[in-house]
Order: structure tokens, then sequence, then C-alpha cells
């Protein structure tokens, strides 16, 4: 997932770190996992942080990092992606989804999420930024709460999935409700890690899908629902909406959206943030108790 919107961790000033990556999965036919080897060092990061790649290192983005940011006026940025690992496993991972370009619609091609899905990088070194991000459980979640929810659509899986592995592997006492929005069957991210989790602790993960564009019909039942994230669904899933914490990651308007918006004199279109956002605040759940990151 690129382009986290978060505040850096005040906890500890984020450190440049040189990687190797140890090896890149290939997810669904524009998602990759790629696994960094930080070496000797133990990363010292929480679940459902991030950490930035700064694309000016990539010769091979040489020139269309330079017609990018004559187009744009200013310095290309660093990228964000959420972490896909927990911290007990061996390599950090990040997932990232090739984003499209949509004449008419997407201003600008994108820069580094087809380089990094697509470079063939196994065994490459680059520096990354980490680790940042409040995307996390808080330390006393047991005190706080018996029931997590994450609400996730596409690559918003990210973080969400490694803050489950954690909450897991540390045997807190929570449990999880996880539901997740895709377009269709092969668009879901970790599916089979994510079926086997819930196998082995039926008692604290819940995994409920949502799909939009599948045409299969044979796909669909109790815990795959046809069509969008609503308010009932929520509902359904939520019974104690006084007491939960929310998690909820997808994509949110952009900024270019908005400034397309005031140009036109039109709305933005909502997208899964907003909407998401909307039911929860009409089920009477406290923003308090719901933490988001977006992407877009």
């Amino acid at each position: 997932m690129s382009a986290v919107e978060a505040t850096p961790s005040r906890s500890r000033k984020p450190v440049e770190y040189e990687v190797t990556v140890a090896h890149v999965r290939m997810d669904t036919h524009d998602t990759a996992t790629l696994f960094l080897d930080f070496g000797e060092t133990r990363p010292d990061y929480k679940a459902g942080q991030f950490i930035n790649i700064d694309p000016h290192q990539f010769h091979a983005l040489g020139r269309l990092s330079a017609y990018l940011q004559e187009q744009k006026g200013r310095k290309e940025p660093q990228r964000s992606y959420s972490l896909a690992s927990a911290p007990h496993e061996p390599h950090v991972a990040i997932t990232v989804k090739d984003e499209e370009f949509i004449p008419g619609l997407t201003r600008y091609p994108p820069l580094l999420s087809p380089f990094l899905v697509h470079g063939r990088l196994t065994g490459a070194r680059l520096k990354v930024l980490g680790f940042m991000g409040p995307y996390v459980l808080p330390d006393d979640v047991d005190q706080r709460t018996d029931h997590v929810v994450h609400l996730v659509a596409g690559s918003g899986a990210v973080p969400n999935f490694g803050i489950l592995k954690d909450a897991l592997h540390r045997n807190l006492k929570v449990r999880h409700t996880l539901l997740m929005s895709n377009k269709t069957w092969s668009d879901v991210l970790y599916r089979d890690e994510l079926e086997a989790l819930e196998r082995q602790h039926p008692d604290r993960v819940r995994l409920v899908h949502t799909l939009t564009r599948e045409l299969d019909e044979s796909r669909f039942g109790a815990n795959v629902r046809k069509g969008r994230v609503h308010q009932s669904l929520l509902e359904e899933l939520i019974p104690d909406r006084a007491t939960c914490l929310v998690y909820a990651c997808g994509p949110a308007i952009t900024p270019w959206d908005r400034r397309k918006a005031l140009e036109t004199r039109t709305p933005a279109t909502p997208r899964f943030m907003e909407t998401v956002l909307g039911h929860l605040h009409a089920l009477d759940i406290d923003d308090k108790r719901i933490r988001r990151e977006t992407y877009g």
C-alpha cells in the first residue's frame, strides 16, 4: 500500500536502513509483497507502522522522476508503504499495489509502485526510512476492549494483516473481526493466510468479505457477501458498538480530487473511507474508538 496518510510516531526518530530484498512474492496480478532483510540489525517497530522509500535512489526511474518533477513543479517525495509483517517474523515485509494510470481520471502516471511490483528486485539493495505511524494497537488494548474490528478495502488490508498476526502471536485476548472489501475474489490479499489464522483461532478471528464485481455467484455465502460495505452489515458484525475499537484502512478522497471538485464546483465522490466512517458514525460509534489510515 502506498501514499499512507499518517503522522510519524513521536516515540523515536526514524532511521535510514540499507536492506536487501530477500524475495518478492506476487500476490495478485498487480500486487506484490517484498520481504526485506535487515541483516544483523533487528528492526524495532510496531505492527501497523510504515516505511518510506525514496524513488531518487533508483537509476532506472531517473528520467520519469525528472519528467514528473518538471510537470509538478516540485521534487518527487518519498513514498510510504505499510508493513505487512509483524515484529516476530524474520523479514520486514511491504505489500505494494501497482497504481493505475487512467487517462482523464488520473493526473500523473505512477512512479515507484510499478518498479517495486514488476522490477524483479530479488537480491537488490535499497534504502528505507523507518519506522513511522500511529496506526498500531494501544499497549493496553486488553484493558480498552475485547473486540477489534478491521475494516479494509484492497491494499488497505496490509497494516491490519500485520496487526492481526502480532496480536495473535502475543496472545492478546481480544477478538478480531476482519471485513475486507474487494472487487473480485482474485483481488483478495493474504486469502490463504487469513483463512489459516481463522481456522487456528476460531474463537478470536472472524473473516468476512464483500465483493463488488465478482461474476461467479458460487463465491457468495455467509462469509462472502455481494456488494459494498453497508451500514446493516456493520450493524450485524459490531454488536458491541460502545466498547469495540475500529481500525479502518482504505482509499479516501485525494487532494487532487478535492481540488478538481472545487474547480468544477461539484462535490467529490466519497470513497471507501468516507463511506465507512459515515456508517460508523450513524451507528453511534464514538470517533475516539476509530483509528484510520488512508491512501489514494
